[in-house]
């Protein structure tokens, strides 16, 4: 097998044995990098001379017998965690000149672990967007193409780059961050599996923040065990994060052998949605009725407020990011534009650092927080949110788990959706709520559409149970048995 096509825990398994060495590995993805990443643009930054230091490293760690199941496993970093000495833009020309002095405490931790940096993923800019058609160093490319055709398709976002590259076989695994879905979401457009854990599960110190209250770090691979192993790595308490909730990390990697019998999952009416393709319908009632052969008992419940998520996320979000994006003045870090006097100065750097997209949500956000709309916008979607949350925790009460669709259709066209925000926000749906509940939630590759692109299922568990959402992810992904391979990869 080409070692470009292993999933991690297969690498980890073959370095153990010394079948090949972790230079050979990183060498492998940064030959194919090389050939591949001009035409897809899933990374911003490349680190190949970095990648093969850590890799000699992690050889070394290997031989001494001191090594972890990470040890040698070369990922791609979303850039929009900060790497010391690493340039980190958040795909934003008003970061573009910024090398962090420091590095964020998910990739500190991968690193101990002994994981390799391929280099920094792609994403829409400042993780706004669903398409990574924002991203100020230009789209990715899906490697999926629909059959018979070679127009290009977004891979979703934000995490484009990241989940591109491992379906590509340009990364064994990726980081990624969710806001409203922004792993699940391109893991279903690229076949892949993608898990955003509990709000503060993961520290947030060091990501590039958009809206504190939901932003959360989590992994993208090829398997839901190799989820579960980079989330074991990335988890933990951090005292730099006020967030970051002080547990105990259990082991993700063995909840992924426990299958479902006896275990309640429900199907919430709610997410039957008046318009959705009925190739979706058919494949979330094939994943109930896998379940269902494996012994779990299905549930039908209700989640009555999912319909005001979207309204409630296209407020909150902007009006966290209005705020945090206000530190991009020009004075401290990053691009600065001069101008005559220092109200210019900011007007400008702003003006030329920005695109579209993160103006129109600064404006958003800034406008829900001004005076006289505070209280009719902002404050009334922190209220529904909260009834948004409590229709998770009582439906928690009658069930473990609940199974839904991921996206709405499979991946569109680069250039399809892009002159309406609004039906680009649609994409995030199915996502949204589970963000807003701070609930776990992961997309698992369950099936193709007609025109022969990936179509994923949504696990959504309790709060702080990713054990949970591990063993059932890994029960529909043993019942799809999805083997698929986009047609652009590296071999």
């Amino acid at each position: 097998m080409s070692l470009l096509n292993l999933t991690i825990a297969q690498a980890s398994a073959a370095l153990a044995a010394k079948k090949f060495s972790a230079v050979e590995l990183t060498a492998a993805h940064n030959a194919a990098i090389a050939a591949l990443n001009p035409r897809l643009n899933a990374y911003i930054t490349t680190t190949p001379e970095l990648a093969l230091a850590q890799a000699q490293a992690a050889d070394a760690r290997i031989a001494a017998g001191t090594a972890t199941p990470l040890t040698g496993i070369p990922l791609a970093i979303k850039d929009l965690f900060c790497t010391a000495g690493v340039r980190t833009t958040a795909a934003s020309k008003i970061l573009e000149p910024f090398i962090p002095p420091y590095e964020s405490t998910v990739t500190r931790q991968l690193l101990e672990a002994g994981t390799i940096c391929l280099g920094k993923a792609n994403l829409d800019e400042f993780a706004m967007g669903s398409s990574n058609i924002t991203s100020g160093y230009g789209p990715v490319e899906n490697p999926w193409k629909r059959n018979g055709s070679d127009a290009k398709l977004v891979p979703g976002g934000s995490s484009g780059g990241s989940a591109a590259a491992v379906a590509a076989r340009l990364a064994l695994g990726a980081t990624g961050t969710d806001t409203g879905g922004s792993i699940r979401q391109p893991a279903s457009f690229t076949g892949l599996a993608g898990i955003k854990p509990t709000y503060g599960r993961c520290s947030r110190y060091g990501i590039v923040a958009f809206a504190s209250s939901l932003d959360q770090a989590g992994p993208m691979a090829r398997t839901v065990e190799d989820c579960a192993i980079l989330l074991g790595a990335m988890a933990g308490f951090d005292p730099h994060d006020s967030t970051s909730a002080e547990r105990a990390v259990p082991d993700f990697t063995a909840a992924t052998g426990r299958g479902v019998k006896g275990l309640r999952i429900g199907i919430p009416a709610e997410y039957r949605m008046d318009g959705m393709s009925g190739e979706i319908s058919a494949l979330w009632e094939k994943g109930v009725a896998w379940l269902r052969e494996q012994g779990a008992e299905i549930v039908d419940i209700s989640l009555p407020h999912t319909k005001y998520g979207l309204a409630v996320y296209y407020i909150v979000a902007p009006a966290e990011a209005s705020s945090n994006l206000a530190r991009y003045d020009g004075v401290r870090f990053g691009k600065r534009v001069d101008g005559e006097d220092l109200i210019d100065m900011y007007e400008r750097t702003r003006a030329a650092g920005f695109g579209p997209e993160v103006k129109r949500r600064i404006m958003i956000g800034t406008y829900v927080l001004s005076h006289g709309y505070y209280d009719a916008y902002y404050l009334k979607a922190q209220k529904v949110r909260n009834l948004i949350l409590r229709d998770f925790n009582n439906a928690f009460e009658k069930v473990d788990a609940i199974l839904t669709p991921t996206a709405p259709s499979a991946a569109f066209g680069l250039g399809e959706k892009m002159d309406d925000p609004v039906t680009m926000y649609l994409n995030d749906v199915f996502t949204v709520p589970a963000s807003l509940a701070g609930v776990p939630a992961m997309s698992i590759p369950a099936g193709l559409s007609a025109e022969g692109l990936p179509l994923g299922l949504q696990v959504i568990g309790k709060h702080f149970d990713e054990e949970t959402v591990f063993a059932v992810s890994a029960a529909l992904e043993r019942a799809a048995g999805f083997t698929a391979l986009p047609s652009v990869r590296a071999e």
